[in-house]
């Protein structure tokens, strides 16, 4: 068994009931670690039986899908932790709450789905998606078509024609999507001294008010990307930092740099290769990354949400939270 990645798309709950149920058995009776994150666990809890339900390890849905490249890493240490044995997720992506939000964030969460079955191909791993038609417009739907190589029918799962893997998300725009800057832009030149570029780093971040939990996440991403710039790249580059509305912004400019897989760093096997480990790192660190640019350079755009509930952003930087509060956490 390697990896697989279903999707169920239904309409009434019990259909999503049934089929979620007897997932769950099926996976008890094999014996695998079984894993179950969807935004209502009680009513599929409640439809085991005791010894069933010991055996489903629930993982609160905002944790697992906490950011797209920390999503990928836990999925990725879940294989590794519970190796050779097969491991069973049924989960629900968060892609009905974000409908309406900004067209970048979904359209990462649906990054990472398309590229599932190629980052965690050899693992033992069994994915079922599941997804409410109800709460979708038909662009997401038509999305998660494209994404899951195998749908869950009445008749049980069966290959998709329309699936699109990697190629339904994989072209680099060639600049991000247009963002309010609140108050001023700071800029620092990418020189030869990567520690030096750190401590000066460190220091805007807290002038931009980016609480001191995730100053550690903000310079390690960046010290990467600015790792390649000088290693892989034209030599030189310059770093953005800015506040945003809702969240703190970081661009990395490659002068000539030639990075334009979209995808990179989502994979594993990446990781054998310096470059592709640095990104792997940095998808981790930051909630959101975006890859742009044309043959005359690129630009990495790191994204570090702000959790505080709206009409509280702006106070003290102490006051506020990054995604969940989180320094930096790093899974190989």
């Amino acid at each position: 068994m390697t990896f697989e990645h279903q999707g169920l798309l239904f309409r009434r709950e019990r259909r999503f009931h049934d089929v979620a149920l007897e997932r769950l058995r099926s996976a008890v009776r094999a014996d695998a670690h079984v894993v179950l994150s969807v935004a209502d666990p009680g009513p599929l809890l409640n439809g085991l039986d005791r010894h069933e339900r010991d055996r489903v390890n629930v993982v609160g849905r905002d944790d697992l899908y906490e950011a797209p490249g920390r999503t990928l890493a836990a999925l990725h240490r879940l294989a590794l932790l519970h190796g050779p044995g097969p491991v069973s997720v049924v989960a629900e992506p968060p892609l009905a709450s974000l409908a309406h939000g900004p067209t970048m964030e979904l359209r990462e969460w649906h990054r990472l789905e398309s590229v599932l079955s190629t980052a965690l191909a050899p693992m033992r791993m069994r994915m079922l998606c599941v997804h409410d038609e109800r709460l979708l417009g038909p662009g997401v739907r038509a999305a998660i078509r494209a994404t899951h190589p195998t749908l869950v029918g009445e008749a049980g799962p069966r290959p998709n024609p329309a699936y699109l893997g990697t190629e339904a998300f994989g072209r680099r725009p060639l600049a991000p999507e247009p963002l309010a800057v609140r108050g001023p832009v700071h800029r620092l030149e990418i020189g030869q001294s990567l520690p030096r570029l750190r401590e000066e780093l460190t220091a805007l971040a807290g002038a931009v008010g980016l609480p001191p939990e995730r100053v550690d996440s903000m310079v390690v991403a960046v010290n990467e990307l600015a790792a390649n710039v000088l290693e892989h790249g034209a030599g030189k580059g310059s770093v953005h930092l800015w506040r945003a509305r809702d969240r703190w912004v970081c661009d990395v400019l490659d002068e000539h740099g030639d990075l334009t897989d979209p995808l990179a760093g989502y994979r594993p096997a990446d990781t054998l290769r310096s470059r592709g480990y640095g990104l792997w790192i940095t998808r981790q660190t930051c909630d959101f990354l975006e890859i742009c640019g044309s043959g005359e350079g690129s630009l990495t755009r790191l994204h570090f949400v702000d959790q505080t509930p709206v009409g509280q952003q702006g106070g003290s930087a102490g006051a506020r939270a990054g995604c969940g509060g989180r320094g930096v956490e790093l899974i190989p």
